[in-house]
């Protein structure tokens, strides 16, 4: 009996860390930009909206040049920093760099917190690109 619950104990242990995996890195691809039909957004436009739904989170948004901006997030001991290109049409949040965030290049890996924040920051983007 005592064996069996040793066995039993093990199985669900060692089932429960298989699932704690570090997962992949989630980058936002070419997501489109949806305004109504009778207005456009500018460059201008799309920027504004970024960088205000980036600072609302706590990133620090920088211009690097046109259609490209560097986002910069720095929690405790943890940096992530994305690349966000963007036009009229659509935008792109792709990892650049981390400290302390477990980045695996060979897996393309990193700790879970980093791939939350990149949701986050893309539903405040969508956010305040809708109020265009």
């Amino acid at each position: 009996m005592k064996k069996l619950l040793m066995l039993t104990i093990a199985f669900v242990l060692s089932v429960t860390f298989l699932g704690c995996g570090t997962p992949p890195v989630y980058n936002v691809n070419n997501n489109a930009i949806a305004v109504t039909a009778d207005k456009k957004a500018s460059m201008s436009d799309v920027e504004k909206a970024i960088i205000r739904a980036g600072g609302g989170l706590g990133w620090i948004i920088k211009k690097e040049k046109e259609g490209l901006l560097k986002g910069t997030l720095v929690l405790r001991t943890h940096t992530a920093v994305v690349a966000i290109t963007y036009n009229t049409q659509e935008y792109s949040i792709n990892y650049e760099s981390s400290i302390n965030l477990d980045y695996n290049a060979e897996n393309n890996t990193i700790h879970s917190n980093y791939n939350g924040w990149i949701q986050n920051l893309n539903k405040a983007i969508q956010v305040q690109l809708s109020l265009l």
